[in-house]
């Protein structure tokens, strides 16, 4: 696997390592020892799926509240997703910053999303999957989001306008 610094402050993009011959290739999604030696949360607790009809669903922008925090991985295995980031710890030397990729089920590529960031996303093909990791368990009472098109997230553009949104991340106030 191939770690990138995403440029927001425990963040990465992760690039399988194909292994390729005739029939296809093999690649590594999970390796403790390679979480570890970028001091990433290796607690995998839930891993869930999120299917999506439409293209332009936007998911987000989600995280729970501590004492409930979670780090996720985030993959698309259907598909292909514009996907979103935002530091929210005040601490954090890049508070306030976002950062965005685009996954797909072509690409491979992962997003690990250290405790502390928002997450959210948007289809850019019908039919889209996602597959998440998770390192905390879900808790309805510390689940929480900031609007999608936030004033934090200045200068992001989703890709796909009027995007079908729930109404509950409708409801989602603004960070400050």
């Amino acid at each position: 696997m191939i770690f990138t610094e995403t440029g927001l402050e425990g963040a990465y993009i992760i690039d399988v390592e194909r292994l390729e011959d005739e029939r296809g290739f093999f690649a590594r999604t999970w390796c403790i020892d390679e979480f570890r030696k970028f001091g990433l949360n290796t607690n995998l607790i839930e891993c869930s799926i999120s299917s999506n009809k439409k293209k332009g669903t936007l998911r987000g922008m989600h995280f729970q509240s501590a004492p409930h925090e979670e780090a996720k991985i985030v993959k698309c295995t259907r598909g292909e997703i514009f996907d979103v980031i935002v530091d929210l710890r005040r601490e954090s030397s890049t508070f306030g910053k976002h950062f965005s990729v685009n996954l797909s089920a072509t690409n491979h590529r992962m997003l690990y999303i250290p405790e502390g960031l928002a997450h959210g996303f948007q289809t850019l093909e019908d039919a889209t999957e996602v597959f998440y990791q998770i390192t905390e368990r879900y808790y309805p009472e510390s689940a929480r989001g900031i609007r999608y098109d936030d004033p934090l997230l200045h200068g992001l553009k989703w890709p796909v306008s009027n995007p079908t949104i729930s109404q509950r991340d409708l409801s989602f106030v603004n960070f400050e």
